[in-house]
């Protein structure tokens, strides 16, 4: 008996808990939830029917909302449905993921939930499904196709529900987005938007061949030009050098008949002179 009675005045808790106690009759002091963080992995002497005990995992935890059936928190669809800003019906899948902050257990277990599933539950998915709506509603059609812009809401909703859960003893560490969807019809007009905008740029390659195929004929049909010019350039340079060098030859030849000429010519004059004086 008295085995049994000890081990019902031993309380546990595992290595991923804190343990909260509750004093619901006390001689000595107030009774009521104990403002006392009790530590993981430990055991506890607590006298059994004057005490209450609740633990509380303080592990990451992660709430899945998704249109997959089976998967996530509950067994049918799950995805947060809304309204995009310019009037487009769309479904997302988000990811929560959430931990309880230890010293502020004592705070939840009296104000908030009796226990992790409570927690989860009635309190962090609710939350996590209702404001993340109205805050990635402020996105348009086009702006869910930038990754960058879902990352901005995700991290403004993720601030936007610590406001809200932090005092409760809960921190959103991250909101995570997944794939998302729009209407039937909507759905439709996207893909032939999207197979439009692939012909759109088969187009665009195909004349940007061509384009190139014709600069690469345009350049070697420069490069050909070049070398004409080139060639005749030279046969041009040769041909006046060749003149140049016949005409200065001619200049030297006709320089020396007439300088011989003109010795001839003296001569003659001088042989006359001769002449002329015997006489």
């Amino acid at each position: 008996v008295s085995s049994l009675f000890l081990n019902g005045c031993l309380y546990s808790t595992q290595s991923t808990e804190v343990g909260v106690r509750t004093k619901t009759f006390s001689l000595f002091g107030k009774s009521g939830v104990e403002n006392k963080v009790y530590a993981p992995g430990s055991t506890y002497f607590f006298v059994p029917f004057l005490n209450q005990w609740n633990t509380f995992d303080k592990t990451l935890q992660n709430i899945e909302m998704t249109l997959t059936e089976g998967r996530g928190d509950v067994l049918g669809r799950d995805d947060l449905k809304f309204k995009t800003i310019d009037g487009n019906d769309i479904s997302l899948d988000v990811i929560i993921s959430y931990r309880l902050d230890p010293d502020l257990a004592p705070h939840v277990l009296q104000y908030v939930a009796n226990s992790d599933e409570a927690l989860r539950y009635k309190i962090v998915r609710i939350v996590a499904r209702s404001l993340p709506r109205d805050i990635f509603g402020e996105l348009t059609t086009e702006d869910f196709y930038n990754a960058t812009f879902r990352a901005e809401k995700s991290e403004k909703a993720r601030q936007k529900l610590n406001t809200i859960l932090n005092p409760m003893g809960v921190v959103i560490e991250k909101v995570l987005t997944k794939s998302y969807r729009f209407n039937d019809a909507y759905q439709k007009a996207i893909e032939d938007k999207k197979v439009a905008d692939q012909k759109r740029e088969q187009f665009k390659s195909a004349i940007n061949a061509k384009r190139e195929e014709y600069n690469r004929k345009l350049e070697q049909t420069q490069g050909e030009v070049n070398r004409m010019i080139a060639k005749a350039d030279g046969e041009y340079t040769q041909a006046t050098i060749e003149a140049d060098a016949y005409y200065e030859k001619q200049t030297l030849l006709s320089k020396a008949i007439r300088a011989e000429g003109v010795a001839d010519a003296e001569g003659i004059r001088q042989m006359n002179k001769a002449l002329a004086e015997q006489g």
